[in-house]
């Protein structure tokens, strides 16, 4: 379903605040893999996801999704094709529009825009059924502003608002780290039903270990612009934390001891 073919990126070139994001990165996801993304600070996880969903271009390389080449294709073209969640909550709505507004700006993503009614009673009554489905109480609070909701609550309506038209790709990049714990285990559980229902090929970036184990079928680290290590199958549900900072540090030739090491490594 995607592919990178040796994607290289390197901001600010030939100057001291050269910084190569990406060197070389070959990758392969099969169709309804869900793969998370775990690296320090400076790894190149988000300039991967930024690199797949067109924010900007890259230096070399080619990526393909579904079997068409989208690496000149600007970030608005691939926006029917990727659906994204962002570490913000405040990003990927229009606060100062309803809930069954900004669904309905989702369901019509990519589609000509034209001077029809905004919402019709059958897609309300579409809305209300995906929206009791999330189990939040949001099917009666449709007409309620988004910037209302809470940012897990809007987490939420984002995740359904980007699988809403079956993208080829769903991206969540850290998509829980702003939200508290009680809330991101909640938000989490969500993605993972999403993802599972619609057989929706995704990548997650996280800075957890835990929950780059726990989720998904495969587990990527990334070092340096790079990938050190790609685990699945079996050995990914085998996978203990303990063994993939040992993993870790034999790839990468230096000691993690936390996910805070991780989180703050340079």
């Amino acid at each position: 379903m995607l592919e990178l073919q040796n994607v290289s990126k390197t901001f600010n070139p030939g100057t001291i605040n050269e910084k190569k994001a990406l060197s070389g990165l070959s990758l392969h996801l099969a169709p309804g893999d869900f793969v998370t993304v775990i690296g320090g600070n400076g790894a190149g996880k988000s300039t991967l996801l930024n690199a797949i969903a067109g924010v900007w271009p890259v230096d070399e390389g080619r990526i393909l999704l579904d079997g068409t080449d989208i690496t000149a294709l600007p970030e608005h073209k691939r926006a029917y094709l990727i659906g994204r969640v962002f570490q913000d909550p405040m990003m990927g709505t229009a606060p100062n529009m309803q809930l069954e507004e900004n669904l309905a700006l989702a369901a019509r993503r990519g589609q000509r825009r034209g001077l029809k009614w905004g919402v019709t009673r059958l897609e309300r009554e579409d809305y209300r059924e995906l929206l009791k489905n999330l189990g939040l109480g949001l099917e009666d609070r449709m007409t309620a502003k988004v910037g209302l909701l809470s940012g897990g609550q809007r987490q939420a309506l984002t995740l359904l608002m980007a699988a809403l038209r079956q993208p080829k790709l769903l991206l969540l990049d850290e998509h829980t780290a702003a939200l508290d714990p009680a809330t991101a285990e909640k938000v989490l559980e969500l993605s993972d039903r999403i993802v599972s229902e619609n057989m929706l090929t995704t990548m997650m970036i996280t800075h957890n270990m835990t929950d780059a184990i726990c989720h998904g079928n495969r587990l990527i680290m990334m070092d340096e612009g790079r990938i050190i290590l790609d685990i699945s199958g079996e050995a990914k549900r085998r996978l203990t934390k303990r063994e993939l900072i040992d993993r870790f540090a034999q790839s990468a030739g230096y000691q993690l001891e936390t996910d805070a090491t991780l989180l703050t490594k340079n």
